[in-house]
């Protein structure tokens, strides 16, 4: 198999996370939506019912999103360690290993977005 070339299933796997992130983004637009709607109580004379309603949604979604993204980061992270053993062993010459240092690059991607991750978790709106 050539180098840049991808397999099937890794390409469907893409695929299907795409969607699914896709499906993401639309529903974030829907409460982007919701939430240009709460309008209408201030506008009628009830802010505190639109105030109730923002505290509620940006509540929900921080706690929802924090579990989320802890979860992923949580399971991504206990598999450091099998994840690394499968970096391809290198030899007395480059083409011995190859992919070696494409490996080492992609491990290091990875460990470098857990940590973004791990920085993000509870951090929004701390004291």
């Amino acid at each position: 198999m050539a180098e840049t070339e991808v397999p099937d299933d890794v390409r469907e796997t893409r695929l299907r996370i795409a969607r699914q992130l896709a499906e993401l983004h639309r529903l974030h637009l829907v409460l982007v939506n919701e939430s240009r709607a709460l309008k209408r109580y201030t506008v009628d004379g009830r802010a505190r019912v639109e105030i109730d309603i923002a505290a509620e949604m940006i509540e929900q979604y921080i706690g929802s999103s924090d579990a989320f993204l802890e979860n992923l980061r949580g399971r991504f992270e206990s598999r450091l360690g099998l994840l690394r053993r499968g970096e391809p062993r290198a030899g007395a010459s480059p083409e011995d290993a190859p992919g070696h240092g494409a490996f080492w690059m992609a491990f290091s991607r990875l460990c470098v977005v857990l940590r973004r991750a791990g920085g993000r978790v509870g951090g929004a709106l701390q004291p």
